[in-house]
């Protein structure tokens, strides 16, 4: 999961973008960069840590230019804290491409090998971003035979991409002298959505991955951009747009809607605020149906994103609603931290309990998901420290059962709390009195409910079903083992390390690339 935004504008847009990123920066905290097109140099700013941190006055002096991408990083493949990695990510044949990427390439080591032995390409990090632009690259060499783009050979190269590349992709790229490319996987798993802009210069345009990152700087949202569709803006803001997948089908990630996107954006057709609603709709529903005995004073959420869920639980159940947990903005989202040591502690960091909402009472908790445990755990321990009598912990998601190789970080089943367990060893394994999951077809039909034309998902975290059908229990194996190989746990003992000890190190990476 990461956030990106790509703009062509007729003023300066490196303010464009880092407002865009602001509004994006829920979908990764690791690192983030800009890079923006002045004529036929590109110039670029990326460094590990918050927007705010990592782009300062004489950084945003050093991005000009009209056309530009940006990106906030989430890692999910490669090493947590590597500021190599950081994106977007340069290659200058042919034309001068840069890069950015949300999402993740299950196929990208063997996608490495051949870029090596066939392609003749080098890739430097082990990044499935580079990958993904070398492949690009090499698509966009065959379609122009490196001579001039057209949209047509633009469009012609993505087609080859969608052909090669396996797994989940929303892509923002500049093409040196030419302007905005951006697509999205045949099955639509990462959301990519359009906006525009009418000025007395003309229109300007911008691919962001939630709308809120479009109408937060004053952008109108057009339409979100179809699965396997490319969309190029070139330099004079001239829009083309064409189906480059054989088959695409729409099957977004469930997971954005549950936890992952902000309240007030809207994914295919799907207002996230209000599906959140829904799904505490069947919540409220199905804890009647398995609690009808149990007392409940009070309903509590984990802020922020189960607070509509535990709305309408409290509604539906007539119970009073209160808010007992107390959240600390300035700690970052547990869910994306590495080691289950810095998520423990900083869950007490980030949430403080509130004594006299808690003391005494059978104290209904309702989150948006359980995933590790680690966090549940905390909770519930805190709100008993709180004095509460009982705790009936309930989860807006069914239980999260499987590893996510689309670009969530929750890659081996081992870590899953829900993985093997029945719903009371996870209830034991907490400490709460009672535990309630959603159901998965509820899920669902919270969704479609909002927006009947959705039919399919990717709930693989949920129901197991991978719909890229390129996933096995061979492949699972694999990255469980690469996970828990000793380089990649001293990689993630420093990034727990630099957590604990405050701001980690980072360097900063201006490069300005002179591109013919």
């Amino acid at each position: 999961m990461c956030g990106i935004v790509g703009v062509v504008s007729h003023s300066p847009v490196n303010q464009l973008i880092y407002d865009s990123l602001l509004l994006l920066q829920h979908r990764g905290q690791d690192a983030a960069g800009i890079a923006t097109a002045n004529g036929s140099n590109f110039h670029m700013h990326k460094a590990n840590g918050m927007v705010r941190d990592v782009f300062r006055t004489r950084n945003m002096r050093s991005l000009p230019g009209t056309t530009g991408i940006g990106q906030v990083r989430y890692p999910t493949a490669g090493s947590a804290s590597s500021e190599e990695e950081a994106q977007p990510f340069y290659v200058n044949a042919p034309f001068g491409i840069i890069l950015a990427h949300n999402g993740n390439l299950t196929n990208w080591q063997q996608l490495k090998d051949e870029m090596f032995r066939i392609d003749r390409r080098h890739i430097n990090t082990n990044s499935d971003t580079e990958v993904m632009l070398n492949v690009l690259a090499h698509e966009l060499q065959l379609s122009s035979s490196g001579l001039q783009l057209d949209p047509a050979a633009l469009f012609n190269a993505v087609s080859g991409v969608h052909r090669r590349v396996r797994g989940s992709y929303a892509i923002v790229s500049l093409i040196a002298g030419y302007g905005l490319l951006g697509f999205r996987d045949p099955f639509g798993i990462r959301p990519l959505c359009i906006g525009k802009q009418e000025t007395p210069e003309g229109v300007e345009w911008i691919l962001a991955s939630e709308s809120v990152a479009i109408e937060g700087i004053g952008f109108e949202f057009v339409r979100d951009v179809a699965p396997g569709e490319a969309i190029f803006i070139d330099i004079e803001g001239n829009l083309h747009s064409q189906q480059c997948a054989s088959t695409p089908s729409l099957n977004p990630c469930i997971f954005e809607l549950v936890y992952l996107a902000r309240p007030d954006s809207v994914l295919d057709g799907v207002p996230v605020y209000n599906v959140r609603l829904r799904m505490g709709d069947y919540l409220a529903e199905k804890i009647r149906r398995e609690l009808p005995d149990v007392a409940i004073d009070v309903v509590m959420p984990i802020p922020d994103s189960s607070r509509p869920a535990a709305m309408q639980v409290a509604k539906k159940l007539g119970v009073e609603y209160r808010e007992g947990f107390f959240k600390n903005r300035y700690v970052g989202r547990t869910f994306i931290m590495p080691g289950q040591a810095v998520r423990k502690k900083s869950v007490r960091q980030k949430l403080n309990a509130m004594g006299i909402e808690f003391k005494g009472k059978n104290v209904l908790i309702v989150d948006d998901s359980i995933v590790r445990g680690t966090t549940s755990h905390e909770i519930v321990q805190m709100a008993r420290d709180a004095g509460a009598n009982k705790v009936i912990f309930a989860s807006a998601a069914p239980p999260v059962k499987f590893p996510n190789v689309y670009g969530i970080d929750m890659p081996t089943r081992g870590e899953l709390v829900a993985h093997g367990r029945t719903d009371d060893e996870v209830a034991r394994m907490i400490g709460a009195d009672h535990l309630v999951y959603q159901d998965v077809d509820a899920l669902k039909q919270a969704v479609r409910d909002i927006n009947p034309a959705l039919k399919e998902f990717e709930a693989s975290c949920f129901d197991g079903n991978y719909v890229t059908g390129d996933i096995t229990t061979e492949y699972l194996d694999r990255i469980e083992t690469a996970r828990l190989a000793p380089s990649s746990q001293s990689d993630r003992d420093a990034a727990s390390e630099a957590i604990d000890g405050g701001a980690p190190a980072r360097s900063q990476l201006h490069l300005q690339l002179s591109v013919g």
